[in-house]
């Protein structure tokens, strides 16, 4: 039995705010806890097995919000580590898995991907920014790693394309039709690092490369040596009969 009534407003006889009445933290609890004891009922007071069971759910209660504000920190911690870590990659060459084509005014860009076994056929379809199929590469006999195929800007009927964005997949096979695992890449040098809606992106052009992607980081220099020496088909050669783009684009 209770011999004062508690307002629910109200702990210890301290009343609390609108916004504290709807959250109770640990120094709430034990008011909470201070007040049954002042209140208890001197002929029928607290049973001790239930107040040390009250007492137990408190300590819990505390150690698992100091673990809330840890787990808190630490994530800011690596947030914080993590933006100085991209801001380094500024001037560097990165690549990453994606597949966005940057098509500058000078109308050629390369479709870089890497091969998991060697390839008999591979077929690169191209789309604009709304999704559109607008251009194709084909090319045989390709072996297992990097390669870049060059895009000449032009679309299905060979007509210049407009300079932007586009996207582009991969489909391969190998000699006894079966299909080759590939990975569309994305290629530049990091101009600038933005952080948006607690994630980091690498700004290289007009593309925008998330952090998690990335997995390569060189000097500028080494990379364009690099991009030298990868085998690039030099005359792609048109494969529709053995490999036609409709695998890919579903009939487009």
């Amino acid at each position: 039995m209770i011999t004062n009534e508690i307002d629910s407003n109200t702990v210890g006889g301290v009343p609390l705010s609108a916004s504290q009445s709807n959250v109770m933290d640990k120094d709430d609890f034990l008011n909470l806890l201070v007040t049954q004891l002042q209140h208890q009922d001197p002929l029928n007071p607290t049973d001790s097995v239930e107040f040390t069971a009250q007492l137990a759910q408190f300590s819990s209660l505390e150690q698992l919000g100091n673990v809330n504000d840890n787990l808190s920190d630490l994530k800011m911690f690596q947030a914080s580590l993590n933006n100085s870590q991209a801001v380094a990659l500024i001037d560097k060459s990165v690549t990453a898995e994606g597949n966005s084509l940057e098509l500058s005014d000078s109308g050629q860009t390369p479709c870089n991907f890497e091969l998991e076994d060697d390839a008999a056929t591979v077929a690169i379809s191209i789309y604009d920014h709304t999704g559109n199929y607008v251009a194709e590469i084909d090319c045989e006999n390709l072996q297992a790693g990097r390669h870049a195929l060059p895009w000449d800007g032009t679309d299905l009927k060979g007509n210049p394309v407009t300079a932007g964005k586009y996207s582009f997949e991969v489909l391969a096979e190998n000699a006894r039709g079966q299909t080759v695992r590939t990975t569309t890449l994305v290629m530049g040098i990091v101009d600038r690092v933005v952080f948006e809606n607690n994630a980091t992106y690498l700004i290289s052009g007009n593309q925008k490369i998330a952090l998690g992607d990335v997995i390569q980081v060189a000097a500028s220099g080494e990379a364009q040596a690099a991009a030298q020496e990868a085998p690039i088909a030099a005359e792609p050669k048109s494969m529709l009969r053995t490999l036609p783009n409709y695998m890919i684009n579903g009939g487009k």
